[in-house]
């Protein structure tokens, strides 16, 4: 492995990762994949419970709130598995919650209740809490932490694939035969089922995968730009500054991320007359933005440092925020769009920046960052209300969130 040298002294040219570490890698960024499938198809089944179920923007909002409240329930109890047990039983324990989740909307969809749909998906949100806060620490420890941002940038770039297939087979199976006053979950129970089988077979061959011994690259070598700060020994985790702001920034990076996600199609229904089939469909180019902006930001980091990279994108969602209120029509629709490319690098981001210099604290820290996620369960809410009135107005709180994200990637992110 590339390690720093002293100081004076060259330093050496960190690599991506190690060969031996490449079924692992596989393994590991598939994971990122699998849950920007869940999370993106959540987006879609808050629309279809509005017809179903007949629930109201606020009310649909639950979903959202059931997915992400089960990261902050499940954030910590995840990393102290983690620690005691390892990153890849913390993989099969994500897994199993997931597909058990799942396997839960058969009897959810059975009844026509949704609340027993909110219990399935916040088992479902526990999996993916606990895949969240065990994946971020596996990528960054699979090579050297000089390139933990690259790592963690392109395995969040499959995170963006996910999140494409998310919408476009939730738009096929659940939004295309949508008919007015239906209360048939038949499609749902269908779609979850083979979820659940596929995830389930998943965790049956990580099993079998053989893990290489790992060195913790955060306890191993430090960032170049912190060689000369001296580290105080037996630091509380809480005294890590730049670990306390990314907590805060996840928790608004999260929080506009959700609510910019759950009213994409509603936007797009009200104030591009589409049909809901359509806006689901426009939601899939909505996700390939953010997959786009993660290749993008993962090449522009080789020029421009991730912190400065961060605040750059933090200001352009706020100016593109503005031009959506403004119901502009397609100038304001193509700015929503463009709000996924901007957003696409803030999440692993603001992740790996936190988990900086951390050594033993790098698994806890994971598990509050996870924790910070919880912004997604309470900001739809938010903007649900406003958006029962105007759903273009709802566009304004978001700017509030990247404000906190610009000043994290412009000052606060610093390693003390």
């Amino acid at each position: 492995m590339s390690s720093i040298s002293s100081p004076g002294k060259e330093i050496t040219k960190a690599k991506f990762t190690e060969s031996r570490f490449l079924v692992t890698m596989i393994f590991v960024t598939s994971l990122f994949m699998l849950w920007g499938i869940a999370i993106t198809m959540g987006d879609v089944l808050n629309k279809h419970f509005q017809h179903t179920l007949s629930l109201t923007k606020t009310q649909s909002a639950f979903v959202q709130f059931a997915i992400f409240g089960a990261y902050f329930v499940m954030g910590i109890p995840a990393g102290l598995f983690m620690k005691r047990f390892g990153y890849k039983n913390g993989v099969l324990l994500g897994l199993s919650l997931f597909a058990t989740g799942s396997f839960l909307f058969v009897p959810a969809a059975n009844a026509g209740s949704f609340t027993l749909f909110g219990l399935a998906l916040f088992i479902l949100g526990c999996g993916l809490s606990t895949l969240e806060t065990v994946a971020h620490p596996f990528v960054a420890s699979l090579g050297d932490q000089r390139t933990s941002d690259q790592r963690i940038n392109f395995a969040q770039a499959f995170n963006a694939l996910g999140a494409i297939l998310g919408p476009a087979i939730g738009s096929y199976f659940l939004l295309r035969n949508n008919v007015e006053g239906s209360t048939d979950l038949t499609s749902v129970k269908v779609l979850y089922i083979v979820i659940g089988s596929v995830i389930a077979g998943i965790a049956v061959c990580f099993s079998f995968v053989k893990v290489p011994p790992l060195t913790d690259p955060h306890v191993e070598a430090l960032d170049p730009d912190a060689v000369n700060i001296d580290i105080k020994p037996g630091k509380k985790l809480i005294e890590h500054k730049h670990f306390v702001w990314a907590v805060i920034a996840q928790f608004f990076n999260v929080a506009a991320q959700s609510g910019t996600w759950a009213f994409f199609i509603n936007y797009g229904h009200e104030k591009m007359g589409f049909t809901d089939e359509v806006a689901g469909n426009y939601m899939v180019l909505f996700m390939a933005m953010l997959l786009v902006g993660r290749f993008v930001g993962t090449f522009l980091m080789r020029y421009i440092k991730p912190h400065t990279l961060l605040a750059i994108f933090a200001t352009g969602n706020a100016v593109m925020c503005l031009i959506i209120t403004q119901s502009l029509g397609w100038p304001s629709f193509i700015a929503l769009l463009m709000l996924n490319f901007f957003m696409s690098i803030m999440f692993p981001t603001i992740f790996s920046l936190g988990l900086k210099n951390l050594g033993s604290h790098t698994q806890q820290a994971s598990s509050f960052i996870s924790m910070g996620v919880v912004g997604g369960a309470l900001f739809p809410f938010a903007m649900g209300m406003l958006a029962e009135q105007n759903v273009a107005t709802a566009y304004y709180l978001p700017i509030i969130c990247y404000f906190v994200i610009f000043l994290f990637g412009y000052k606060f992110y610093k390693v003390r």
